[in-house]
C-alpha cells in the first residue's frame, strides 16, 4: 500500500512538473501578448479560480430589483454609456478594445455568460475582475448598488435586442469630445 502511494505522489509531482514546463515554455515562445489565444486550459483555469473568487453568499443571491420597462431602459441607457465601448451594443465583444485585450472581452449573449448566476454577474459589474480589463463599476457598498443589478437584468436581455433598441443605444455611445483647431481630442 505505501509503494502505491509513493507511487501516485511522484506520478502527480512529475504532472505538475511537466505542466509548469509546458506553461513555461508557451510563455517564453509566445511572452504575454494579448494578441495570443489562450490554450482551453488555461480558459479552464482562470475561470474556475474566478468562480472560487466570488463569495457563495453573494453568487447564489437572486437579483433584488425587480425587472420592469423602467429598469431595462436605464439599463440600456447605462450600458450604452459605459459598457458598449468593450462590449458593443450588442454584448457581442466584437469592437477595438474587446478584441485587443487579454483575456477577450467575452459575448455577454453566449452560454458562458448567460449560465452565471445573477450574483456572479453582480460581482463581477460592482467589484471588476483582477487582471483584465474589466474596470469596478460599482459604486459604494454592495448592499447598496442597485444599478449594478439593473445592468444584469440588461445582460439577460442581450439575448432579445430589437433592431429599435440597437438603434438607441447607437444614440447614446459617448462621442469624443474635439477641440476647435483640428480634431485632437480634449483633455
Amino acid at each position: 500500500m505505501r509503494k502505491l502511494l509513493l507511487s501516485l505522489l511522484l506520478l502527480t509531482i512529475l504532472l505538475i512538473f511537466s505542466g509548469g514546463l509546458w506553461l513555461g515554455y508557451d510563455v517564453y515562445t509566445t511572452g504575454f501578448s494579448a494578441k495570443v489565444e489562450p490554450h482551453r486550459i488555461e480558459v479552464a483555469l482562470v475561470r474556475q479560480l474566478r468562480r472560487l473568487a466570488i463569495p457563495n453568499e453573494i453568487r447564489d443571491m437572486p437579483n433584488p430589483v425587480p425587472m420592469s420597462p423602467a429598469v431595462l431602459i436605464e439599463s440600456l441607457e447605462h450600458f450604452a454609456d459605459h459598457c458598449a465601448i468593450c462590449h458593443g451594443n450588442n454584448g457581442s465583444g466584437e469592437t477595438r478594445i474587446g478584441k485587443n485585450v487579454f483575456p477577450r472581452v467575452p459575448d455577454l449573449r453566449l452560454e458562458d455568460t448567460q449560465s452565471m448566476s445573477d450574483g456572479e454577474l453582480f460581482f463581477m459589474i460592482h467589484n471588476g475582475i483582477r487582471f483584465t480589463a474589466m474596470p469596478a463599476w460599482g459604486e459604494g457598498e454592495m448592499d447598496q448598488d442597485t444599478g449594478s443589478w439593473k445592468l444584469v437584468h440588461f445582460i439577460r436581455h442581450l439575448r432579445q435586442l430589437t433592431p429599435e433598441e440597437l438603434d438607441r443605444m447607437k444614440s447614446l455611445i459617448p462621442k469624443p469630445h474635439h477641440d476647435a483647431k483640428g480634431g485632437e481630442h480634449a483633455h
